[in-house]
């Protein structure tokens, strides 16, 4: 079969290029490495859902698992359900992608992500069959319960004013719902799913709308959520976007005020700017950086006994209070920090940390090519000599697509933008 995980499950076009004959055989893969036995099923607002969810009801079903349906759930929401039941799940979600696309990432009892060699041992197993549909039990009502929870976690947001752009997604009832309980004077948009706006122009990838929102409603900041609310960006009250870094170093500072950043460290992944690093070592903060994907972040998270990490694009994990990345934990204490601190996001945002200028250019290959950064080694040192230690060059390969990543970091744009450009027009000699 053509479709391998990538960082984040399984994603393709819906129904076309993942069909619910790929997925059923998929689920009951996964059965067969994961175990059978009750199995949690939730899926984001896209029109596409329900017919794979019921692929992956059946393929559970075939391997002797017993699915659940929790129906339209934030990521976090159902990780926490399955952390708190035991058992494994299977989320339905193409994350930030657009309504066609769709995708299935699945939890370990206890709501872990998988690691590579489980994700292989399903590969290996993948036998495209499509199993009788099963009887499946509805479990309605995690949503609200993971809402409870995080309400009864504390930490009063009275009088301030936030807007939650949901992206039409998984987050549109309880994101609200749990701000609105914190006493927050809370603004919604983009909370009208129809099967086909989720993401459209609206959260974590887009935020123009929620900037024109924050600074027309006068809001302390603003929080947007991809379809499945595993991610947050945030907005100050000026309209200026703060990124998953900013929001990442405010975390271990909020953290280590607490006294609950263990080992005085953070975990964040190679696409991280260089100016997280050196504000991280100005605050005597400790950084371990992992490969790209928020599972890695999480493994080291586990392996170091660390409190928390994410990655630039959002992904935030408080390790002592959750299995996966989670927009709505993560923006909350984002907002309680704002509030506690009595100063604006801005100003916070400015001081945690300087972005050194990123340019990120993306290089179609003929075929993927896992190794193209040892391949050019020898153009890469060159192109770092240039930047007199005053700088950083990352050259990766897509995990799930035939693109080679170059991403330069230095101090000034144009001079990122150029070395940028003379190491994508190398890799297009090499390999396009």
């Amino acid at each position: 079969m053509s479709l391998k995980f990538g960082t984040d499950g399984v994603r393709a076009e819906a129904l076309t290029v993942l069909t619910p004959e790929y997925v059923a055989a998929l689920a009951r893969a996964a059965a067969e490495v994961l175990g059978s036995g009750t199995w949690l099923i939730g899926r984001d607002t896209r029109e596409s859902g329900p017919v794979l969810e019921a692929a992956v009801a059946a393929g559970l079903a075939a391997a002797g698992g017993h699915p659940v349906s929790m129906g339209v759930v934030p990521t976090p929401a159902l990780a926490w359900s399955s952390a708190e039941q035991g058992v494994p799940a299977a989320m339905i979600t193409a994350s930030h992608n657009p309504w066609r696309d769709n995708g299935v990432k699945f939890f370990a009892p206890g709501g872990e992500k998988l690691s590579d060699d489980v994700e292989r041992a399903i590969e290996a197993l993948l036998q495209l069959e499509l199993p009788m549909p099963p009887s499946v039990v509805p479990a309605h009502g995690a949503a609200h319960l993971y809402g409870e929870h995080l309400v009864s976690l504390g930490g009063s947001l009275a009088g301030m004013r936030v807007v939650l752009d949901c992206a039409n997604g998984a987050m549109s009832q309880v994101a609200p719902e749990v701000f609105r309980a914190l006493g927050a004077d809370t603004v919604v948009i983009h909370d009208t799913p129809d099967g086909r706006n989720i993401n459209d122009q609206c959260g974590a990838t887009h935020t123009a709308s929620l900037a024109a929102a924050v600074m027309s409603h006068r809001a302390a900041l603003g929080l947007a959520f991809d379809g499945d609310g595993d991610r947050v960006i945030a907005v100050d009250h000026l309209g200026n976007v703060v990124d998953g870094d900013r929001l990442i170093a405010l975390a271990a500072l909020l953290l280590r005020e607490e006294g609950a950043l263990h080992h005085d460290t953070v975990v964040v992944t190679v696409m991280s700017n260089l100016g997280f690093h050196k504000a991280m070592a100005a605050a005597g903060i400790h950084v371990a950086t992992t490969a790209v994907g928020d599972r890695y972040v999480l493994e080291a998270l586990d392996a170091g006994g660390f409190s928390v990490g994410g990655e630039q694009s959002g992904h935030i994990i408080y390790r002592d209070l959750a299995t996966t990345g989670d927009g709505l934990l993560a923006g909350l204490r984002l907002a309680q920090y704002v509030h506690g601190h009595h100063r604006p996001l801005a100003e916070l945002a400015a001081d945690v940390m300087t972005s050194y200028p990123q340019v990120l250019v993306n290089v179609r290959v003929r075929d993927r090519h896992p190794r193209a950064a040892e391949e050019m080694a020898a153009e890469i040192a060159a192109a770092a000599d240039g930047l007199a230690g005053d700088g950083r060059i990352l050259v990766r390969a897509s995990g799930t697509e035939p693109l080679i990543r170059v991403m330069v970091e230095a101090a000034t744009q144009p001079l990122a933008q150029q070395v940028a450009d003379d190491l994508a027009a190398v890799v297009r000699a090499r390999f396009g």
